[in-house]
């Protein structure tokens, strides 16, 4: 499983911000504060992205955890 940040597999499924945030039922902001590493998704944002992106819940995980300490090593 090739290591890849939130907003990598946003758009390796060819999606905007915009068009997750439609079919997720979370707003785009939100969507984009995860991509920054501001936010952390709760469980059950995991396993509605993970369906949507159609990836393992686990990725979906790592991937945020990946995006949060790639922002924590810039500051």
């Amino acid at each position: 499983m090739k290591k890849l940040s939130f907003k990598e597999l946003r758009i390796k499924s060819k999606l905007t911000q915009e068009q997750l945030a439609r079919k997720s039922g979370y707003s785009k902001d939100y969507i984009s504060m995860i991509e920054r590493g501001e936010r952390s998704p709760s469980d059950k944002a995991k396993s509605v992205f993970a369906e949507i992106l159609g990836v393992p819940i686990v990725q979906i995980f790592l991937a945020t955890q990946r995006t949060i300490s790639s922002t924590n090593d810039k500051k």
